[in-house]
């Protein structure tokens, strides 16, 4: 059990769950205290210690089906070996009694019977599959080939012919009932579906094959809607995490100037060794922060959650101002700020700020020369001015002067860049004229990597710090 327990703690460490030597050792603990027969009670026992915030739960059920989810039950043995014997021969995967499955499934799932719908459950998975030992595929491959053949939409409709049609709530509970069996039927089959891969490869192998990949490691450039909805969930606790650290930074910075006099008169006490050297109070000051956004509609998702994350932290600024382009710039900082709903802050930018010039493509330059122009009188020698952008200008003139003149009057300037960095310099892409005048560009595609760009460059800190900091970027 130990050794399972580890190998599941290292690929729980590998999705990107933090997991402490403590931690382990606690779950451990736990596991002597539980009833490993019940798998509702080992998996309560594990998540409790090893488990520290609700996002990483999917990947720690998808890990913990692969490692504790698998046994086949005394029970369950005969059907096992004659799923081993299909999968020797071949695997059938003709789908050839897919009809005949799916009538006895929805029977079973009107008449609640369980038992019967395991059974037929792993019928299922040996006819519809076509699971071969050995053979280089992902569960989740598997998984889908049977529920496809299965048709669960087609089951839900089959489940909804004997509600009352004329009784909307009657319907609507039926309704509810019946997505939690489908749902049901999609968990077991995905069960099953593991248990016989892990048979054949061994848990290790199978979990690389499923892992779910954390919330914050989402791309955000490709990620779905559900998935959008989720990220946008956790940039408030993310930011308000940031701030956190941000204030602690800056109440605990590094020391200030030397203090002669007193580090002087301090030594007289040691028969004038310094021993003791005494430092001036820095001088701790918020700095300002000026974002020149790219919200086209290729960087639009992107802007979304750079504008959400910034205005979370505005209290640990002095001064923010934001600005949002495409091929024209426009001050849009009277759309955002306390008490505004970022939904709402982004439809008034969409109608109202006037971000564009000409045709509404990408046009770094003019955007640039716009804020020259118009606005490089609010960029001053304490302002961190931050771009966000993939650097696709459509083959327009880059204006590279306009960012040098802008450089020269920042404090720093930084690019986030949401595309690949292998992407860069391809194409209309100019991100390699762009870089010579930023202090750091950062290939920034999930939230995870904006955390740690905030934490890295955004938040005050000693120039050694920084000089990592920017060695690292």
């Amino acid at each position: 059990m130990i050794r399972a327990l580890t190998a599941f703690v290292e690929e729980l460490r590998a999705v990107g769950v933090p997991v402490s030597m403590v931690e382990a050792i606690d779950a451990a603990q736990a596991i002597e205290h539980l009833d490993l027969a019940s798998r509702d009670a080992l998996k309560s026992g594990l998540s409790a210690t090893l488990v520290k915030q609700a996002r990483h739960l999917a990947a720690f059920e998808a890990a913990f089906d692969v490692f504790f989810g698998t046994a086949t039950p005394p029970g369950e043995q005969a059907a096992a070996e004659f799923a081993q014997q299909a999968a020797a021969a071949g695997g059938a995967g003709g789908g050839e009694g897919a009809e005949e499955l799916f009538e006895a499934i929805a029977a079973a799932l009107n008449a609640g019977d369980e038992e019967a719908l395991r059974e037929l459950i792993r019928r299922a998975v040996t006819e519809l599959s076509g699971l071969q030992p050995g053979r280089p595929v992902g569960g989740r491959y598997y998984f889908y080939r049977v529920m496809q053949r299965l048709g669960a939409d087609r089951l839900r409709l089959r489940l909804l012919e004997a509600v009352d049609e004329d009784d909307p709530l009657a319907r609507r509970i039926a309704e509810e009932d019946i997505a939690a069996l489908i749902e049901m039927l999609e968990t077991e089959v995905r069960r099953e579906v593991v248990r016989r891969l892990v048979a054949d490869r061994g848990p290790e192998a199978v979990a690389r094959t499923l892992r779910t990949p954390l919330l914050e490691d989402i791309d955000l450039m490709h990620a779905t809607r559900e998935e959008l909805a989720n990220i946008e969930t956790a940039v408030g606790p993310l930011a308000r995490k940031l701030a956190t650290r941000m204030a602690q930074r800056r109440r605990h910075g590094r020391k200030g100037r030397l203090d002669v006099r007193r580090t002087i008169r301090r030594s007289l006490q040691h028969g004038g060794v310094l021993l003791d050297p005494s430092f001036k109070p820095p001088r701790k000051s918020k700095p300002e922060l000026v974002l020149l956004c790219d919200v086209s509609g290729s960087m639009a998702t992107f802007a979304r959650f750079t504008l959400q994350l910034t205005f979370s932290l505005a209290a640990q600024f002095s001064n923010v101002k934001v600005f949002a382009f495409v091929d024209a710039l426009d001050d849009v900082t009277r759309f955002f700020g306390p008490g505004r709903e970022l939904g709402t802050s982004l439809q008034q930018l969409s109608s109202e700020a006037k971000i564009v010039w000409q045709d509404g493509h990408s046009d770094y330059g003019h955007a640039l020369d716009d804020f020259v122009r118009d606005h490089l009188s609010k960029v001053t020698p304490r302002s961190s001015v931050l771009v966000t952008g993939d650097a696709r200008s459509n083959y327009r003139e880059p204006r590279v002067e306009a960012l040098a003149e802008i450089a020269q009057k920042a404090r720093a300037l930084y690019w986030l860049n949401p595309e690949a960095s292998r992407y860069w310099n391809t194409g209309d892409s100019v991100m390699a004229r762009y870089a010579p005048y930023c202090d750091a560009v950062r290939e920034v595609r999930t939230i995870r990597q904006l955390e740690r760009f905030v934490e890295d460059l955004i938040l005050p800190a000693s120039p050694a710090q920084r000089a990592v900091a920017l060695a690292h970027g």
